[in-house]
């Protein structure tokens, strides 16, 4: 597998761009909690080094280099609540919660490399999608890694509002333990109402 680098960044500052945000979104696939995005401009000439895929990293390795992160690097992070999830569908939640990160960096970025194989509506930045970006650009890693830290620490803390979920070990997602609440204790106001197995119990009379 290979480690993502900074050629794509490289590149584009070839061509006279300055600020280039890495951008990408955590929380696709779970049953509750928000859906969460990161925007990160890094300093081409110091940044933090190990950054990769958050989903390859131990959430201590996650810890260390969002800390990093935010002292070396422009960093930004947004939500698109569960009720726009619930409006809109998961995948246009995710690109408002996006556009909500890159508006939030100061200064602006003048281009964007977003993470999947869609640009996101409402952008009026140049903007490139790449496919995997987490693995190929370090600054798509790096927002992957600022994004999955901040929504852990959130599900951390509905967690304790409503036990027995797991949500601080599973994030929300539908492991067996989270299912079986569900059937057991019910809905609660995080969970995804438009995502089948929480619709499933709601209407399930």
């Amino acid at each position: 597998m290979s480690t993502p680098n900074y050629e794509l960044e490289q590149a584009l500052l070839a061509r006279g761009y300055v600020r280039v945000a890495g951008v990408d979104e955590v929380g696709r696939g779970p049953l509750a909690g928000p859906v969460v995005a990161a925007a990160v401009i890094l300093n081409p000439d110091d940044f933090p080094e190990g950054l990769n895929d958050s989903k390859k990293l131990t959430a201590k390795r996650r810890g260390a280099l969002d800390l990093a992160l935010r002292a070396q690097a422009s960093v930004a992070v947004a939500q698109a609540s569960v009720a726009e999830i619930d409006e809109h569908n998961i995948l246009r939640a995710s690109h408002l919660a996006m556009v909500r990160a890159v508006a939030a960096l100061n200064p602006a970025p003048d281009f964007l490399l977003i993470d999947g194989n869609m640009i996101p509506r409402g952008l009026k930045i140049p903007s490139q999608a790449v496919v995997r970006g987490d693995a190929r650009s370090v600054s798509i890693a790096g927002a992957s890694i600022v994004a999955k830290n901040w929504r852990d620490r959130l599900m951390v803390d509905l967690a304790q509002q409503h036990p027995g979920y797991g949500w601080e070990a599973n994030a929300g997602y539908p492991t067996k333990q989270h299912r079986e609440a569900l059937r057991n204790l019910g809905v609660t106001p995080h969970h995804r109402r438009s995502f089948k197995p929480v619709h499933n119990i709601l209407y399930q009379e």
